[in-house]
Protein backbone atom coordinates (compact mmCIF):
# COMPACT_ATOMS: atom_id res chain seq x y z
CA UNK A 1 0.00 0.00 0.00
CA UNK A 2 2.81 2.73 1.01
CA UNK A 3 4.51 1.89 -2.22
CA UNK A 4 1.50 2.08 -4.40
CA UNK A 5 1.10 5.83 -2.97
CA UNK A 6 4.88 6.60 -3.21
CA UNK A 7 4.19 5.18 -6.92
CA UNK A 8 0.92 8.05 -7.01
CA UNK A 9 2.90 11.04 -5.23
CA UNK A 10 5.75 10.44 -7.87
CA UNK A 11 3.41 10.07 -11.26
CA UNK A 12 0.78 13.13 -10.48
CA UNK A 13 3.01 15.76 -11.47
CA UNK A 14 4.09 14.34 -14.60
CA UNK A 15 0.36 14.40 -15.14
CA UNK A 16 -0.36 18.02 -14.67
CA UNK A 17 0.20 19.07 -18.13
CA UNK A 18 -2.43 16.73 -19.35
CA UNK A 19 -5.34 17.42 -16.41
CA UNK A 20 -4.99 20.91 -18.49
CA UNK A 21 -5.43 19.36 -22.11
CA UNK A 22 -7.94 16.98 -20.75
CA UNK A 23 -10.51 18.74 -18.93
CA UNK A 24 -10.55 21.60 -21.67
CA UNK A 25 -10.74 19.38 -24.54
CA UNK A 26 -13.22 16.53 -22.05
CA UNK A 27 -15.31 19.63 -21.81
CA UNK A 28 -15.69 20.19 -25.44
CA UNK A 29 -16.21 16.38 -26.05
CA UNK A 30 -19.16 16.26 -23.09
CA UNK A 31 -20.84 19.70 -24.67
CA UNK A 32 -20.83 18.34 -27.85
CA UNK A 33 -22.46 15.41 -26.87
CA UNK A 34 -25.08 17.28 -24.76
CA UNK A 35 -25.83 18.92 -27.96
CA UNK A 36 -27.02 15.60 -29.78
CA UNK A 37 -29.27 15.06 -27.07
CA UNK A 38 -26.78 12.79 -25.53
CA UNK A 39 -27.45 12.01 -21.63
CA UNK A 40 -24.84 12.70 -19.18
CA UNK A 41 -24.65 9.17 -18.70
CA UNK A 42 -23.95 8.19 -21.92
CA UNK A 43 -20.93 10.81 -21.98
CA UNK A 44 -19.66 9.35 -18.53
CA UNK A 45 -19.89 5.83 -20.07
CA UNK A 46 -18.18 6.64 -23.40
CA UNK A 47 -15.23 8.64 -21.63
CA UNK A 48 -14.74 5.25 -19.59
CA UNK A 49 -14.86 2.56 -22.13
CA UNK A 50 -14.01 4.65 -25.56
CA UNK A 51 -11.49 7.13 -23.97
CA UNK A 52 -9.67 7.61 -27.50
CA UNK A 53 -9.80 11.47 -27.66
CA UNK A 54 -10.30 12.12 -31.12
CA UNK A 55 -12.38 8.72 -31.73
CA UNK A 56 -14.83 9.77 -28.84
CA UNK A 57 -15.58 13.30 -31.00
CA UNK A 58 -15.93 10.81 -34.71
CA UNK A 59 -18.21 8.98 -32.52
CA UNK A 60 -20.80 11.56 -31.71
CA UNK A 61 -21.29 11.55 -35.68
CA UNK A 62 -21.42 7.54 -36.04
CA UNK A 63 -24.29 7.75 -32.91
CA UNK A 64 -26.41 10.38 -34.50
CA UNK A 65 -26.12 9.34 -38.28
CA UNK A 66 -27.64 5.85 -37.37
CA UNK A 67 -25.52 2.55 -36.38
CA UNK A 68 -23.34 0.39 -38.61
CA UNK A 69 -20.79 -1.85 -36.70
CA UNK A 70 -18.59 -2.25 -39.95
CA UNK A 71 -18.27 1.38 -40.61
CA UNK A 72 -17.80 2.06 -36.76
CA UNK A 73 -15.13 -0.35 -36.80
CA UNK A 74 -13.15 0.74 -40.32
CA UNK A 75 -13.73 4.31 -39.05
CA UNK A 76 -12.14 3.23 -35.68
CA UNK A 77 -9.23 1.13 -37.12
CA UNK A 78 -8.72 4.33 -39.29
CA UNK A 79 -8.60 7.24 -36.83
CA UNK A 80 -6.68 4.74 -34.10
CA UNK A 81 -4.23 2.69 -36.51
CA UNK A 82 -1.22 4.57 -34.84
CA UNK A 83 -1.86 2.63 -31.55
CA UNK A 84 -0.45 0.07 -33.00
CA UNK A 85 2.67 1.40 -33.16
CA UNK A 86 2.55 2.52 -29.57
CA UNK A 87 1.59 -1.10 -29.04
CA UNK A 88 4.91 -2.20 -30.66
CA UNK A 89 7.43 -0.14 -29.01
CA UNK A 90 5.78 -1.12 -25.70
CA UNK A 91 6.38 -4.39 -25.80
CA UNK A 92 9.06 -4.77 -23.48
CA UNK A 93 7.80 -1.83 -21.22
CA UNK A 94 4.67 -3.50 -20.69
CA UNK A 95 6.52 -7.04 -20.85
CA UNK A 96 6.16 -8.34 -16.92
CA UNK A 97 3.23 -5.63 -15.64
CA UNK A 98 0.79 -8.73 -14.57
CA UNK A 99 -2.82 -8.20 -13.94
CA UNK A 100 -3.18 -4.30 -14.61
CA UNK A 101 -1.46 -5.34 -18.23
CA UNK A 102 -4.67 -5.00 -19.78
CA UNK A 103 -5.44 -1.81 -18.63
CA UNK A 104 -1.95 0.03 -19.46
CA UNK A 105 -3.40 -1.26 -23.07
CA UNK A 106 -6.36 -0.20 -23.23
CA UNK A 107 -5.24 3.20 -21.25
CA UNK A 108 -2.54 3.98 -23.92
CA UNK A 109 -3.80 6.89 -25.69
CA UNK A 110 -1.22 10.24 -27.30
CA UNK A 111 -0.41 12.03 -24.22
CA UNK A 112 -0.17 8.87 -21.80
CA UNK A 113 2.26 7.33 -24.67
CA UNK A 114 4.08 10.76 -24.91
CA UNK A 115 4.67 10.65 -20.92
CA UNK A 116 5.32 7.08 -20.36
CA UNK A 117 8.24 7.39 -23.23
CA UNK A 118 10.17 10.35 -21.15
CA UNK A 119 8.62 9.66 -17.04
CA UNK A 120 10.85 7.49 -14.78
CA UNK A 121 10.05 6.65 -11.73
CA UNK A 122 12.35 7.41 -8.56
CA UNK A 123 14.64 4.57 -7.33
CA UNK A 124 12.52 3.61 -4.13
CA UNK A 125 8.87 3.46 -6.50
CA UNK A 126 7.92 0.58 -8.63
CA UNK A 127 7.98 0.82 -12.06
CA UNK A 128 4.77 -1.10 -12.72
CA UNK A 129 2.69 1.20 -10.23
CA UNK A 130 4.07 4.52 -11.35
CA UNK A 131 3.13 3.36 -14.87
CA UNK A 132 -0.28 2.85 -13.90
CA UNK A 133 -1.23 5.41 -12.26
CA UNK A 134 0.38 7.75 -14.90
CA UNK A 135 -2.35 6.03 -16.67
CA UNK A 136 -5.27 6.25 -14.77
CA UNK A 137 -4.85 9.71 -13.68
CA UNK A 138 -5.27 10.47 -17.41
CA UNK A 139 -8.03 8.51 -18.03
CA UNK A 140 -9.78 10.16 -14.82
CA UNK A 141 -9.45 13.63 -16.36
CA UNK A 142 -10.69 13.12 -19.38
CA UNK A 143 -13.77 11.25 -17.75
CA UNK A 144 -13.77 14.46 -15.27
CA UNK A 145 -13.53 16.97 -18.11
CA UNK A 146 -16.47 14.88 -20.39
CA UNK A 147 -18.86 14.70 -17.21
CA UNK A 148 -17.81 18.55 -16.34
CA UNK A 149 -18.74 19.42 -20.45
CA UNK A 150 -22.05 17.53 -20.60
CA UNK A 151 -23.27 19.87 -17.63
CA UNK A 152 -21.97 22.58 -18.48
CA UNK A 153 -24.07 21.83 -22.01
CA UNK A 154 -27.31 21.94 -20.08
CA UNK A 155 -26.81 24.69 -18.09
CA UNK A 156 -24.95 27.04 -20.77
CA UNK A 157 -24.87 27.50 -24.56
CA UNK A 158 -21.75 28.59 -26.34
CA UNK A 159 -19.49 28.85 -29.61
CA UNK A 160 -16.89 26.12 -28.91
CA UNK A 161 -15.18 26.68 -32.35
CA UNK A 162 -11.55 26.12 -32.14
CA UNK A 163 -11.38 24.60 -28.98
CA UNK A 164 -9.71 21.58 -29.83
CA UNK A 165 -6.62 23.42 -30.82
CA UNK A 166 -5.99 22.82 -27.04
CA UNK A 167 -5.12 19.33 -28.03
CA UNK A 168 -2.72 20.46 -30.35
CA UNK A 169 -1.01 23.14 -27.20
CA UNK A 170 -0.58 20.00 -25.11
CA UNK A 171 1.65 18.06 -27.68
CA UNK A 172 3.46 21.21 -28.33
CA UNK A 173 4.11 21.10 -23.91
CA UNK A 174 4.93 17.13 -23.93
CA UNK A 175 7.43 17.49 -26.79
CA UNK A 176 9.60 20.25 -25.22
CA UNK A 177 9.78 18.67 -21.75
CA UNK A 178 11.07 15.54 -23.90
CA UNK A 179 13.70 17.47 -25.89
CA UNK A 180 14.47 19.64 -22.69
CA UNK A 181 14.93 16.03 -21.02
CA UNK A 182 17.32 14.40 -23.53
CA UNK A 183 20.84 15.50 -24.74
CA UNK A 184 20.82 13.40 -28.04
CA UNK A 185 17.54 14.43 -30.40
CA UNK A 186 18.13 12.27 -33.30
CA UNK A 187 14.74 10.30 -32.05
CA UNK A 188 12.60 13.62 -32.22
CA UNK A 189 14.42 14.95 -35.21
CA UNK A 190 13.53 11.77 -37.02
CA UNK A 191 10.16 12.43 -35.60
CA UNK A 192 9.75 15.49 -37.24
CA UNK A 193 11.17 14.99 -40.49
CA UNK A 194 8.82 11.89 -41.07
CA UNK A 195 5.85 13.90 -40.15
CA UNK A 196 6.87 16.72 -42.62
CA UNK A 197 7.57 14.62 -45.42
CA UNK A 198 4.55 12.71 -45.25
CA UNK A 199 2.42 15.24 -44.73
CA UNK A 200 3.68 16.96 -47.81
CA UNK A 201 3.32 13.63 -49.85
CA UNK A 202 0.17 12.23 -48.42
CA UNK A 203 -1.78 15.35 -47.56
CA UNK A 204 -3.77 16.17 -44.26
CA UNK A 205 -6.16 13.51 -44.18
CA UNK A 206 -3.61 10.41 -44.59
CA UNK A 207 -0.34 11.69 -43.85
CA UNK A 208 -0.61 9.67 -39.97
CA UNK A 209 0.08 6.05 -40.87
CA UNK A 210 2.54 6.69 -43.60
CA UNK A 211 4.77 8.93 -40.81
CA UNK A 212 4.32 6.26 -37.87
CA UNK A 213 5.45 4.15 -40.21
CA UNK A 214 8.46 5.98 -41.59
CA UNK A 215 9.20 6.78 -37.80
CA UNK A 216 9.54 3.14 -37.13
CA UNK A 217 11.63 1.97 -40.30
CA UNK A 218 13.97 5.03 -39.55
CA UNK A 219 14.37 4.65 -35.98
CA UNK A 220 14.93 1.04 -36.37
CA UNK A 221 17.79 1.34 -38.97
CA UNK A 222 19.30 4.09 -36.87
CA UNK A 223 18.60 2.01 -33.64
CA UNK A 224 22.14 1.67 -32.59
CA UNK A 225 24.05 4.52 -33.83
CA UNK A 226 20.90 6.35 -31.33
CA UNK A 227 21.58 3.83 -28.51
CA UNK A 228 25.37 4.49 -28.47
CA UNK A 229 24.49 7.94 -27.63
CA UNK A 230 22.69 6.85 -25.05
CA UNK A 231 19.46 6.57 -25.81
CA UNK A 232 17.07 3.84 -25.13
Amino acid sequence: MNNNKAALKAALPYTIPVLSGYIVLGAAFGILMNSKGISLFWIAFSSVFIYAGSMQFVSVALLTAGFSPFSAFMMTLMVNARHLFYGISFLQKYRNMGNIKPYLIFSLTDETFSLLCSAKPPKNVSEKWFYFYISLLNHTYWICGSVLGGILGSLLHFDTHGIEFVLTALFVVIFIGQWKSTRNHIPAIIGILSAVICRLIFGAADFIIPSMILILLSLTIAKNPIERRGIK
